[in-house]
């Protein structure tokens, strides 16, 4: 019995592992042939071109603590992705029967943005994957960053922080207060659901949520992110 048991956790897992190096080189192929189709230097130097990008030295430091601590803490200290992340969405998308969970970096949130789709697909994440290491040694930290937040989505038909800030609140992102910057760290998380002028209400649920993850990772102290809040 016990040799039948492993025999089929064997075959279990050698099917496990030629599954994954399958969507490893699908993922491969996907990513070669965006590279082809506009090489990545050609694509970020377009992004950088539109009218509204906005630098680091822009943007106001609470607003970039915000969107480390909400969207990827381990930022400075990963390669492109995070294993540890990755190993908890693998958990919960075990559980969940579904990939629901992605644990995707900022570098990968960055490469899905430039070129790939947001469908839910192995495939997909394996290229985003490649694309992520391809930045990660291309790239500086800071100009990841300063990348994503120019090509993220806000809801309400604004792309990039640039555009966010001034139909919001009509304002240069450098000129954001606390709480215009911890608010609009939270947004791209679900534009379409905390768009202010859709649910001003799950807006200001996700920028609380927002607040406890810079409390939780030392970009704040409780009393200065109650003061935040209650700015409002």
């Amino acid at each position: 019995m016990w040799k039948l048991v492993k025999g089929i956790l064997g075959l279990l897992l050698l099917v496990f592992m030629l599954a994954v190096g399958i969507t490893a080189w699908q993922g491969y192929q996907m990513y070669a042939a965006v590279m082809e189709e506009q090489p990545l230097e050609e694509k970020i130097e377009e992004i950088r071109q539109e009218p509204g990008y906005t630098t680091l030295a822009e943007l106001p430091e609470t607003y970039l603590n915000a969107v480390v601590a909400t969207e990827d803490h381990r930022f400075f200290q990963h390669p492109g992705i995070d294993i540890i992340a990755i190993g908890r969405a693998m958990k919960n998308n075990i559980l969940a029967g579904s990939l629901r969970e992605g644990g995707s970096t900022i570098t990968q949130q960055l490469a899905r943005n430039l070129y790939f789709t947001q469908e839910k697909k192995f495939t997909r994440k394996a290229a985003e994957m490649f694309l992520a290491f391809k930045l990660e040694k291309e790239y500086t930290k800071e100009e990841i960053l300063e990348l994503y937040v120019n090509t993220i989505y806000f809801g309400d038909g604004y792309y990039g922080i640039g555009a966010a800030s001034q139909g919001y609140f009509e304002k240069e992102p450098s000129r954001m207060d606390d709480w215009e910057s911890a608010m609009l760290a939270g947004l791209p998380n679900a534009p379409s659901a905390y768009a202010l002028t859709e649910n001003p209400e799950l807006a200001r649920q996700r920028q609380q949520a927002v607040l406890k993850q810079m409390v939780k990772y030392g970009f704040l102290t409780s009393g200065e992110a109650r003061e935040i809040a209650s700015k409002s």
